[in-house]
C-alpha cells in the first residue's frame, strides 16, 4: 500500500501542482512549446554517420547519441559504453555491468537516469558484502531505451556530489523526441550453438493536448564461458591441481517505458516511467584434478554451483516547469524501486581425502542460500532559475532523497556427510543469518551562478549535503546512527579561443558515501570467495577535490577532437581490509580463510589524461568515412601496509578505435571497432590479484531497404577475448611481506564470438 501511494505521488503530485499554477496563470501567459520531434524513419534508417555531439555545457561533458552506438547493436547501456573514453569494466568476458569510470570502483561513478539517481544493488551475489548499493549495474538498462548518454567529467552544484570519478547520465527517449514508431526483430547466435531472440517496438506521437511515447523490449541474454584454474604452492613450483569449469549464464531482460508531455497553464508537465525485469540463471560446473593429469585416478572434486536471479527495477518521475517570480521554477517528484531475489546452491563431492581411489570418494558438501534485497527511493526537488542581467543568471534549490534498503539472507545449515551413504541426511530448514534495514535521508540545498561574456562561459556554486543513516540489524538486535554534513564548492569556465577552439577548466569537491553493506555489522560467511565479510558502522565518507583542464577543437561540420587532464585528491579512503580473524571456512592447512571488513585507510590521488577524436575524413575527400579514436591513460597512488600502489583494480589504460564506411549508392554501410583495456592490480592483506583482458573486436554490415527499413548483421568478441587473473595468496601479513606463499593461482576465462541479425522497420 505504501509503495502504491508513493508511486501515485510521483506521478500525480506535479499534476496537482500544475493545476494550481494553471488556475493562477493569466490567460495570455505563454504556453511552452516543444521542439520538432525526429521522424521514426530517420531513427531506423541513418542517413549519415553519427559522431560525438558537441555539448554546450560549461562544465566538461561528453555527449553521445544513440545513433553513435546503434549500428553495432549494443544490447545494453553497458555494451554501448565500451566505445567511450575512460570507461572500463572488471566483469567476466562478455559482461559489461559495473562502470569503472577512470578505472575506479563503480561506487565512485554516479549513475543517473534522466538526471536522477537510481537505486540498485551493484551486486548479483550478495546482500551486504561485495557489491555496492551506491553503484548501479548498467547492463540492466536495454540500449533500446536510451536517447543519448552524457559523461559528466566534473560536477556542478545542481547535481548530487556522489561523483568522484564523474557521472554518467543515461537519458531515455521522451515524448518530445519521436514522431511515429518502429519495430525491431532479431536473433543472436552464441558460441555454444544456442540462439536467443530479441524484439521490441517504440511509438511516439500526439495524444490529446500532449505527446506520448511508449516502448517495449524483450532481450534474450546468454553468456557461455570456459575457465581454467592452475594452482601451485608458489611461482615456479610444480602444479598441485587444476580446475576445469564451464560457466553458462542464460536469461531474459524485459522492459517497458512510457513518457507523456503536456502543456498545463503557463508551464509544461512531464511524466515518465520505466520498468525492467531480469530473469537470469547462472550455472557453473567444475571438475578438479590433482597433479594436472586429468584422469579419474586423480579426480579431486566435482562442484555444481547454480544461482537463480530475479530482478525488478522501476521508476516513475513527474516534473512541472513554469514561469514564476520573474524566473522559471521546476518541481520534481520521483519514486524508484529495485528488488533482487536470488536462490543459490553449491554441491561439492570431494575425492582423494584418503587412500580410496575414485569412484569411492568420501565426502559430500551441500550449501543453499536465499537472498532478498529491496531498495525504495523517494526524491523531490524544488529549483528556481532567474536572470540577474542579460548575461548572468542565478539558480538555487533544494533536493530531498529518502532511501530504504531491506536485506535478508537465509541459509540452510551445511549438509555434509561421508560417501558412500546408504541414506543421505536430508537438508534442514532455512534459517535467517542476516536481516537488516538501512535508511538514508538527504536534504541538499544549493546555489549556483552562471554567465557568459566575450567568448567566456562560467559557473560557480555551493552545495551543502546532509546525510543521516540508520542501520538496524534484526539478528544482532542493534541499531546504529551515522550522520554527517559536507560543503561542496564547484566552478567551471570555458573560453573560445576561436570559432573552432575552446579551452576549459573545472574544479569541484565531491564525495563517496559508505555503501550500506560496508556499514552493516552483519557477518556474512564466504562472501568474498572463501573469506567472510563484516561491515563497519563507524565509516566516514570519502571526500575529494578534483580538477579537470582540457582543450576541444571543432573539425568541420561534424568532427571534434578533445584532450582532458584530470586530478583527484581523495581523503579518508574506504577499502577492504583483513581483520586478522580466521573465517568460517578456515580449514588449515588446505584452506585458509579470513574475516574482511571496510575501513578508512588514509589518502590517495588519481590522475590521468584522456584523448578523443570523432570525425569524418572529409579533409582527405572521404565524406562517407567516419572514424573515432579515444585513449585514456589512468594512474593513481595510495599507501597500504606494504607501501605504495594504485587504487585497487584500476585499469592502466583504455583504448578504442574504429571506423564506419557508408556506401550511399548501394544503401549500405559497414564498420569495425577495436577495444583494449589495460592491466589492473588489487592488493589487500592475504591476497594480490592482477587482471588482464584480451582485445575485443566488433564489426557490422547493414543494408538499408527503402526509407523505412534496415537489416544489420553484427559480430562481437570476434577475437575470442579472454580474461586472465593471477592470484598471490598468503596466510598472514608477515608471510605476505616476506613472500611466503600459501598458494599461487592462475585463472583463465574465455568466450567465443556472438553474432546478431536484426531488422528494424519504421511505420
Amino acid at each position: 500500500m505504501k509503495k502504491t501511494m508513493l508511486f501515485a505521488l510521483a506521478a500525480f503530485g506535479p499534476l496537482a501542482l500544475a493545476s494550481v499554477a494553471a488556475a493562477a496563470a493569466p490567460e495570455d501567459a505563454p504556453i511552452a512549446t516543444a521542439e520538432t520531434p525526429t521522424l521514426a524513419s530517420e531513427v531506423v534508417v541513418q542517413a549519415k554517420i553519427a559522431y560525438r555531439n558537441r555539448s554546450e555545457s560549461t562544465a566538461p561533458v561528453l555527449d553521445y547519441g544513440l545513433d553513435y552506438f546503434q549500428r553495432f547493436e549494443p544490447l545494453t547501456v553497458g555494451d554501448a559504453l565500451k566505445r567511450v573514453p575512460s570507461v572500463s569494466f572488471l566483469s567476466d568476458v562478455l559482461e559489461s555491468d559495473g562502470v569503472r569510470l577512470r578505472g575506479l570502483d563503480p561506487a565512485y561513478t554516479q549513475i543517473l537516469i534522466n538526471g536522477e539517481k537510481v537505486p540498485g544493488s551493484g551486486s548479483s551475489s550478495g546482500a551486504f558484502g561485495s557489491g555496492s548499493d551506491q553503484a548501479f549495474f548498467v547492463d540492466r538498462i536495454p540500449a533500446e531505451l536510451i536517447d543519448h548518454i552524457e559523461i559528466v567529467r566534473s560536477n556542478s552544484a545542481n547535481r548530487s556530489g556522489d561523483a568522484v570519478a564523474g557521472a554518467l547520465n543515461i537519458v531515455l527517449r521522451d515524448a518530445m523526441k519521436l514522431d511515429g514508431g518502429y519495430v525491431r526483430v532479431g536473433a543472436l547466435h552464441f558460441d555454444d550453438k544456442r540462439v536467443r531472440e530479441t524484439y521490441g517496438a517504440v511509438w511516439g506521437g500526439q495524444v490529446g493536448p500532449g505527446r506520448l511515447l511508449v516502448g517495449a523490449n524483450v532481450q534474450g541474454r546468454r553468456n557461455p564461458k570456459e575457465k581454467l584454474s592452475l594452482r601451485y604452492d608458489e611461482p615456479g613450483a610444480a602444479l598441485n591441481n587444476n580446475e576445469l569449469q564451464t560457466d553458462k549464464r542464460n536469461g531474459t531482460d524485459s522492459s517497458f517505458n512510457i513518457a507523456y508531455d503536456v502543456p498545463v497553464g503557463a508551464g509544461q508537465l512531464s511524466v515518465n516511467g520505466f520498468y525492467v525485469h531480469t530473469d537470469r540463471y547462472q550455472n557453473e560446473d567444475s571438475i578438479e584434478y590433482n597433479t594436472g593429469n586429468n584422469v579419474n585416478a586423480n579426480l579431486s572434486s566435482i562442484n555444481d554451483n547454480d544461482v537463480d536471479i530475479q530482478q525488478d527495477s522501476y521508476a516513475l518521475n513527474g516534473k512541472y516547469k513554469f514561469p514564476m517570480a520573474g524566473g522559471e521554477t521546476s518541481i520534481k517528484l520521483g519514486y524508484a524501486s529495485f528488488e533482487n531475489n536470488e536462490y543459490e546452491f553449491e554441491y561439492e563431492t570431494e575425492y582423494l581425502r584418503d587412500s580410496t581411489p575414485f569412484p569411492d570418494g568420501d565426502r559430500f558438501t551441500g550449501d543453499r542460500a536465499k537472498t532478498r534485497i529491496a531498495d525504495d527511493e523517494v526524491s523531490a526537488k524544488l529549483e528556481h532559475k532567474r536572470d540577474l542581467t542579460d548575461s548572468a543568471s542565478l539558480e538555487f534549490g533544494v533536493q530531498y532523497e529518502g532511501k530504504r534498503r531491506d536485506a535478508h539472507v537465509q541459509e540452510v545449515p551445511r549438509n555434509r556427510y561421508n560417501l558412500p551413504a546408504a541414506s543421505p541426511p536430508a537438508f534442514r530448514p532455512y534459517g535467517v543469518v542476516g536481516s537488516a534495514r538501512l535508511e538514508q535521508t538527504r536534504i541538499d540545498p544549493y546555489i549556483m551562478a552562471s554567465g557568459r561574456s566575450n567568448g567566456v562561459k562560467w559557473e560557480a556554486g555551493l552545495r551543502y549535503e546532509t546525510t543521516d543513516v540508520t542501520i538496524e540489524d534484526y539478528v544482532l538486535r542493534t541499531k546504529t546512527d551515522k550522520d554527517y554534513q559536507i560543503l561542496l564548492p564547484s566552478a567551471s569556465v570555458r573560453y573560445n579561443l576561436s570559432g573552432a577552439d575552446q579551452i576549459y577548466a573545472s574544479v569541484a569537491r565531491t564525495v563517496r558515501r559508505p555503501s550500506f553493506q560496508h556499514l552493516s555489522p552483519v557477518l556474512l560467511e564466504e562472501e568474498l570467495g572463501s573469506n567472510d565479510f563484516v561491515g563497519n558502522p563507524n565509516l566516514d565518507p570519502e571526500k575529494a577535490w578534483g580538477l579537470d583542464v582540457g582543450y576541444e577543437r571543432r573539425m568541420g561540420r561534424d568532427g571534434v577532437f578533445g584532450v582532458n587532464v584530470f586530478y583527484r585528491d581523495v581523503k579518508d579512503l574506504i577499502e577492504l581490509t583483513n581483520t586478522g580473524v580466521r573465517g568460517s571456512a578456515d580449514d588449515p592447512p588446505d584452506d585458509i580463510a579470513w574475516v574482511y571488513s571496510a575501513r578508512n585507510t588514509g589518502d590517495g590521488k588519481v590522475y590521468g589524461i584522456e584523448f578523443d577524436l570523432s570525425t569524418p575524413l572529409s579533409f582527405i575527400g572521404l565524406d562517407n568515412t567516419g572514424v573515432f579514436l579515444n585513449y585514456s591513460y589512468l594512474d593513481s597512488e595510495v599507501s597500504d601496509e606494504f607501501g605504495k600502489r594504485r587504487f585497487n583494480s584500476q585499469a592502466e589504460s583504455v583504448f578504442n578505435v574504429g571506423f564506419i564506411q557508408d556506401i550511399p549508392s548501394f544503401g549500405a554501410a559497414f564498420g569495425v571497432t577495436y577495444r583494449k583495456q589495460g592491466e589492473a592490480y588489487s592488493r589487500v592483506v592475504g591476497e594480490e590479484v592482477t587482471t588482464t583482458y584480451g582485445a575485443d573486436l566488433e564489426a557490422f554490415i547493414e543494408k538499408r531497404i527503402g526509407k523505412n527499413m534496415v537489416v544489420r548483421l553484427t559480430g562481437s568478441n570476434l577475437l575470442d577475448a579472454n580474461k586472465r587473473e593471477t592470484f598471490n595468496k598468503f596466510t598472514t601479513l608477515a608471510s605476505q611481506q616476506t613472500r611466503d606463499f600459501d598458494e599461487y593461482e592462475l585463472e583463465r576465462e574465455k568466450a567465443g564470438p556472438v553474432f546478431q541479425l536484426v531488422a528494424r522497420m519504421a511505420f
